[in-house]
């Protein structure tokens, strides 16, 4: 991590956010969350309009937001740049939720390029596929929603 990234941390605005909340968290962490909850709503939104590889995405980026917010909460610094929702996991503990985090990984690329999808993505996602998805998004936003007492 640069020595920006880590003055840019420590010395980050720490706010208080009224009773739903055990303590106080970093306003990094709450732009991670917020940002999470609204990639789980256009998730939910695209795959009722089928447009299922958008869908699928999205609940991948949801995952990952998520548990980027909690990375702040827990460890009090920036999450590691990158897309492995697995390897956050791991770094996070994450154990109850890896069923769904093995789901998601894949769908950051697969659901957008041809090349690794083998074939154009937005033909190849069905609703069930696409479902699933947000199925274990959904899981795992409510797993790190207990664990970092986030709002």
């Amino acid at each position: 991590m640069s020595r920006d990234a880590v003055s840019y941390i420590q010395r980050a605005p720490i706010i208080k956010l009224g009773s739903k909340l055990s303590g106080e968290i970093r306003e990094e962490a709450l732009d991670w969350w917020k940002e999470s909850l609204h990639n789980l709503r256009q998730a939910r939104r695209n795959l009722e309009i089928e447009e299922y590889s958008v869908a699928a995405f999205l609940s991948h980026q949801a995952a990952e937001k998520a548990l980027k917010a909690l990375y702040i909460v827990t460890k009090a610094r920036l999450p590691p740049r990158g897309h492995d929702l697995i390897k956050l996991g791991r770094a996070l503990e994450a154990s109850e939720v890896m069923d769904e985090l093995k789901v998601l990984n894949p769908h950051y690329t697969v659901a957008r390029y041809p090349n690794a999808a083998n074939t154009v993505p937005s033909e190849a996602y069905s609703k069930e596929i696409a479902s699933r998805c947000l199925e274990a998004a959904e899981r795992v936003v409510e797993w790190v929603r207990r664990k970092g007492s986030l709002p």
